[in-house]
């Protein structure tokens, strides 16, 4: 069995309900379809036998029966429902949590070829398909089922030639309805998905860049797409509505045989004397009713297509075993305190991307004593960031790779982390105030520990003019400049006191001027804390401010 198949077939356990919490929904269920069968059997009954004019005496039980099964119908289908989606809307919590659980160890680079509006549509829409699992899946075959197999037994203590015809028409009903079902909408179900992911995505993506399509005048192209994916979305949604008739229409013809064999067969015992009327009017009535619950059976078959194709989108996303190239923590790595500023070393390292093939660097050597300011140079595509990456554990690395002389694998990522630190090439800020951005780097810090650090990173003024703190940032920092983005990420690094600090081109989206500051600004905290840098940029920096210099070339330190 593949891993992509025991992912998916993990991920539908998790869907399904406790047994306790299921078996009470299909027993609702059950009892709201018997009485829907009782409900029009018993009227059949009552209204043929009313039609002799006997005493009242003799139908008041019936009279009491149709009120009976008519509240219960409706009672034990509301008990159904709130048992049934109670049930099934707490599993997909359970769902999200365990995927973004395993979603996390793969940020950022395990994520790096999926697009932002997929893995949204993954982790809403796609588990809320599931529920679909216990609610259209399960609950109607076993609910149906044992009402079909009920009313058969019912039928054949009446008259058994009329029950081998109800049982010949369900079994013709389910096979039929089951392929019609498939062929006019089965690819459709399992196209849904994705197509519901596509618009997701270009939406999202839309409404993201809207100023720059704006801007360069691609906005029509960016809503055209948006526009395309929602009319094949449609597309599918409508033939697979078509097919849902056309699987309904079917079960309704093997109704009407149902029907016709009951009368068939019930006239000719009614003349022989082994029924009365209203047994033959119960005979010839009762499969209308019985198809009418059992019809949700081939639909059923339609709906675990869909959600299979959910949970398999859903184990694609977040699988089971962590992909080659993305580090995870030994059975036995433990924690790790740094004393003071810890030593980096690597030795005959080398590292891929998880989505390629060819390393991205090569037998790299690499020590940061510390206090060392290290500036790394190199050009384009060179292995800059994947060192970064390397550096903070977001990378696996094929080699040594020591902190403070005891190796990463021994030591839980998390610990690794809490002292290497990184300041991204473009830092994600969050779209809330200045302090909530600060906050998540060192929930403690108070509102002087903050502007103290503001005006460490040169933003002190610029905060105050702002209103303070509580000034807001934008979505991804919209409000802010590149540089003043930079120097928020720098105040982040501060605050959460990494002994070792990595910062991946800090000056690549700002103007000359700032980038000279802001480089300063770096090397002259780090300088002041005692703290270690490693400082990737293509900004010239004075001598002054580092204390040494490499250069990466095709993924290997040269001299």
């Amino acid at each position: 069995m593949s891993a992509e198949h025991q992912a998916t077939r993990r991920i539908l356990r998790q869907a399904l309900p406790p047994a306790r919490r299921l078996w009470a929904a299909i027993a609702f269920g059950a009892l709201s379809a018997g009485c829907a069968v009782a409900l029009l059997a018993v009227s059949a009954w009552l209204i043929t036998r009313a039609a002799e004019q006997p005493a009242l005496m003799y139908i008041s039980a019936a009279v009491v029966g149709v009120r009976a099964f008519a509240l219960g119908r409706a009672f034990f289908r509301y008990l159904e429902r709130l048992a049934g989606h109670d049930a099934a809307f707490r599993q997909l919590g359970g769902i999200r949590s365990d995927m973004f659980a395993r979603l996390v160890p793969l940020a950022p680079d395990g994520l790096r070829g999926t697009r932002g509006g997929d893995l949204l549509a993954r982790l809403a829409g796609d588990v809320d398909e599931l529920q679909d699992y216990a609610l259209r899946v399960i609950q109607p075959l076993v609910s149906a089922g044992i009402v079909a197999v009920l009313s058969v037994a019912g039928v054949f203590l009446l008259l058994p030639e009329a029950a081998v015809g109800l049982l010949v028409a369900l079994a013709g009903a389910f096979v039929v309805g089951t392929l019609v079902n498939r062929w006019a909408a089965g690819s459709s179900e399992r196209r849904i998905a994705p197509l519901r992911a596509a618009l997701t995505d270009a939406v999202l993506d839309t409404v993201r860049n809207v100023d720059v399509l704006s801007a360069f005048g691609a906005l029509p192209a960016a809503q055209e797409r948006v526009r395309s994916a929602s009319e094949r979305l449609t597309a599918a949604v409508r033939t697979r509505a078509a097919g849902l008739g056309l699987t309904a229409g079917a079960v309704s013809l093997f109704a009407g045989a149902a029907t016709i064999v009951g009368l068939g067969t019930g006239v000719p015992a009614l003349a022989a004397g082994r029924l009365d009327g209203p047994q033959l009017a119960v005979v010839a009535l009762l499969p209308l009713a019985v198809f009418e619950v059992f019809g949700t059976i081939p639909l059923a078959l339609g709906a675990w297509r869909r959600v299979r194709a959910s949970a398999e989108r859903i184990a694609e996303a977040a699988p089971d075993r962590v992909p080659a190239g993305i580090p995870v923590d030994a059975a036995d790595a433990a924690g790790f305190e740094a004393q003071g500023v810890p030593s980096v070393v690597i030795a005959g390292a080398s590292a891929t991307w998880p989505d390629e093939a060819r390393p991205v660097l090569h037998d790299v050597d690499l020590r940061l004593d510390p206090g060392e300011r290290v500036l790394l140079t190199g050009p384009t595509g060179a292995g800059k960031t994947a060192l970064a990456h390397v550096l903070t554990r977001l990378l696996d690395v094929d080699g040594r790779f020591e902190l403070g002389g005891t190796a990463v694998t021994d030591i839980r990522q998390d610990d690794v982390r809490r002292v290497i630190g990184l300041c991204e090439q473009q830092p994600y800020l969050f779209d809330a105030d200045l302090r909530q951005n600060l906050l998540f780097a060192r929930e403690t810090a108070t509102d002087d520990e903050l502007l103290s650090v503001l005006d460490r990173v040169g933003l002190g003024e610029w905060t105050r003019e702002r209103g303070g703190l509580d000034t807001t940032v934008g979505e991804r920092g919209a409000l802010v400049s590149g540089g003043q983005a930079q120097r928020i990420a720098l105040a982040r690094a501060l605050l959460a006191d990494f002994p070792v600090l990595v910062v991946d081109e800090p000056t690549a989206n700002v103007d000359p001027a700032v980038a000279v500051r802001i480089v300063e600004d770096i090397l002259t905290t780090a300088a002041e804390d005692g703290r270690t840098v490693l400082l990737i940029s293509h900004t010239e920096v004075p001598e002054r401010l580092i204390t040494r210099r490499i250069h990466l070339e095709s993924g290997t330190l040269v001299a």
